[in-house]
């Protein structure tokens, strides 16, 4: 089981603090001869695996590294299309790293955002006055789980599905933001989240929560 990342969205829905704790290593890399046997395509400034499937590269899969060097989205690491340099018979073999695509910045505030909206919808189509809003999404390998302050802060954390213990969790990462920031008389309400004690204490309390689930009394 698993914890693995917490957001925290203030009322306007941007992002204001973001921790990724644990990232299962997805990443497969092999030595291929010519011509490769995957299809790739460019895709939102990076190449991915439209085609084939094999050893545990999966379509939709990026290009992460070639030869050992990371590439820079659609480029290799010394500047060259990948496309352009995969189709090179004379660059082989090539050793390639695919795997997930790790989320940029600028991404991860678009997700925030389009969540905070998805919430309000979800608020909105409730038949009953008074709704929470959306409190969990379930996928077969995470769970996103969120808890809404009455100040609009919300609260998000993605786990395993397997994981116990979220809403104490969540509740504690309230208390945490309560006595790490907004004590802190350098904070400004709403605006991101930079304190070191506040990050200590979140991923300390990370820790427990994976280790023994629910938070006991006085913890």
């Amino acid at each position: 089981m698993a914890i693995f990342s917490v957001y925290v969205v203030n009322k306007a829905g941007g992002l204001i603090y973001q921790l990724d704790h644990y990232a299962p290593r997805a990443d497969t890399e092999k030595t291929f001869s010519f011509p490769l046997d995957l299809v790739l395509r460019p895709h939102d400034e990076r190449v991915v695996v439209a085609f084939g499937q094999r050893d545990g590269i999966r379509v939709g899969h990026a290009v992460l590294a070639i030869n050992g060097a990371e590439v820079n989205g659609r480029f290799t690491a010394d500047g060259k299309d990948v496309l352009e340099f995969l189709s090179n018979p004379a660059n082989y073999p090539v050793s390639i790293r695919f795997g997930r695509h790790r989320l940029s910045s600028n991404e991860k505030l678009m997700l925030a955002s389009m969540f905070h909206s998805l919430f309000a919808i979800g608020s909105q189509l409730s038949p009953e006055v008074g709704s929470s809003g959306i409190e969990m999404l379930e996928t077969d390998t995470f769970k996103l789980h969120c808890f809404q302050t009455l100040t609009g802060i919300k609260f998000m954390v993605l786990a395993d599905p397997r994981q116990t213990g979220i809403d104490a969790l969540l509740r504690k990462i309230y208390e945490i933001y309560s006595d790490f920031a907004l004590k802190n008389p350098f904070y400004s309400l709403e605006m991101p989240i930079r304190c070191e004690l506040f990050d200590q204490n979140l991923k300390l309390a990370l820790e427990v929560a994976e280790k023994a689930g629910p938070f006991g009394p006085g913890s």
